[in-house]
């Protein structure tokens, strides 16, 4: 056999086995962790070769979805409600499931000084106020309940223009839809302008965001390598400097 040939053959053989060693995995992931999901499968392809692949949405609608069958093997909720649940049900598995970010919620408008504090939302200066869905969107719920700890949830609920996902309540406002809205401290990273309140964690409850590997997925190595790769430092580093805390933190 000639050398050249003899190492394109070698080289055929190295490859097809680092194919077969790498795995493509269906993650559902919360809207609100959109781009530090990215950055982290993009680490994860890198130092391992498995393919992760996002689908972005409310975690409400996941929850549902994955009840009636969908294929996702890792699920990434804005809350922890859901997860454990789909472990009470049987649907994933137990023992996999922990808080990987602690989500910020944040008042913000693209205008500058037109958001100070909770003044803002009490002298109600404004025609539409963004939030996300609080039956789907745990960012949503926290919303609400900001305006119920400080008393002005029916006086401002006639103003309130509801997007289906963090994603949408951030886009009213961007779009000039609605003057001011809740949105997740994650979608403003890197954005400086206009004016923000970061809601105090006293006026809702912490958004814990859980993780869970799917009982479907309890063999696949990839998908277990993920939830341990979102466990690890270089995970961790992304999600800290999109704004979230990490469990134990405040």
């Amino acid at each position: 056999m000639k050398f050249a040939h003899f190492v394109h053959l070698i080289a055929a053989m190295l490859l097809t086995v680092s194919t077969a060693h790498a795995g493509e995995i269906n993650i559902a992931v919360a809207a609100n962790f959109t781009e530090p999901a990215k950055e982290i499968a993009a680490a994860f392809k890198a130092k391992t070769g498995h393919e992760a692949v996002l689908s972005f949405g409310a975690s409400g609608q996941f929850y549902t979805q994955i009840t009636q069958g969908a294929p996702f093997q890792v699920f990434l909720s804005a809350d922890d409600a859901r997860p454990r649940k789909l472990a009470e049900d049987g649907l994933a598995v137990a023992d996999s499931r922990f808080t990987y970010a602690v989500g910020k919620l944040v008042l913000w408008s693209r205008t500058p000084n037109f958001v100070k504090d909770e003044q803002t939302l009490r002298t109600a200066s404004f025609a539409k106020l963004s939030i996300c869905n609080p039956l789907a969107a745990p960012y949503g719920a926290a919303a609400v309940e900001t305006m119920q700890s400080l008393g002005i949830y029916q006086t401002l609920r006639p103003k309130l223009v509801e997007g289906a996902t963090i994603t949408q309540a951030y886009q009213f406002v961007e779009t000039g839809n609605a003057e001011l809205g809740f949105v997740a401290a994650s979608q403003l990273t890197g954005n400086d302008g206009g004016s923000r309140w970061l809601v105090p964690q006293e006026l809702y409850k912490p958004i814990r965001q859980d993780a869970i590997l799917m009982k479907s997925a309890a063999a696949n190595e990839a998908a277990k390598g993920f939830i341990a790769f979102l466990r690890g430092p270089e995970a961790r580093a992304v999600i800290e400097k999109y704004g979230y805390a990490l469990d134990g933190q405040s």
